[in-house]
């Protein structure tokens, strides 16, 4: 095992800096995954749970969603609630029980709601719930991409080594293209989201520059 007395941001930067770095690519068509972005996590200031790294973040989000419905690709949004008994969370709903915990956020709750800054379509864009880390996880995403026919996934929301690294390792795993805008994700503290950028950066999506994402969605106009 190698050792360092670098941060996690430096190592990240360094290696998405180097020019012989690999990529997967963009393919023909992707889908934008838009994972748990609710005001248990992105309220700062009202709960401990919630948490920012870009501040526009949302609005980079609501631009990438705006360039989708042009194309005609399909748009997700994926939310979490639980159960009054918090049964439906699983084993994941056992290690602690707060108000702040997972297994508590409740349906109709205004931890359950979407981001007030979001520009969601919710007679074009698919609204799915979930309960654990991965997007995939016994929702409709996998029928939805194979009906719209895409290849590549493009995640957005939080957090960086949750929800979005799991939904990345099972897009890779599914045989999809996957791609991380870097401004469009967030986490607790600036060392588990960097770690996972160059987790997933190295193994398992491309992460990329918004703007660069921005860019080939215009090609494809």
């Amino acid at each position: 095992m190698e050792t360092t007395t670098k941060t996690a941001k430096e190592i990240y930067l360094e290696i998405k800096a180097n020019p012989s770095r690999k990529k997967f690519g963009f393919g023909k068509k992707a889908v934008l995954v838009n994972i748990d972005p609710q005001k248990a996590y992105t309220c700062v200031g009202e709960f401990k749970t919630a948490y920012e790294t870009d501040p526009k973040q949302m609005d980079y989000v609501n631009e990438l969603a705006k360039e989708f419905r042009k194309l005609g690709w399909p748009v997700v949004w994926t939310h979490v609630a639980y159960m009054d008994d918090a049964s439906d969370a699983g084993i994941w709903g056992t290690r602690t029980n707060t108000e702040d915990s997972l297994q508590n956020i409740k349906f109709d709750s205004r931890r359950s709601e979407f981001d007030d800054r979001l520009e969601i379509d919710k007679v074009k864009d698919a609204i799915y719930l979930k309960k654990m880390p991965s997007a995939f996880f016994e929702t409709q995403l996998q029928s939805l991409l194979v009906w719209h026919q895409v290849d590549t996934v493009i995640l957005t929301g939080g957090s960086t080594s949750g929800c979005i690294r799991a939904t990345a390792v099972d897009s890779l795993s599914r045989g999809y293209r996957t791609i991380v805008p870097e401004e469009c994700v967030a986490d607790k503290h600036e060392s588990y989201h960097y770690a996972n950028l160059t987790d997933l950066l190295l193994k398992y999506a491309d992460v990329e520059d918004v703007a660069d994402v921005k860019t080939w969605l215009a090609e494809k106009s």
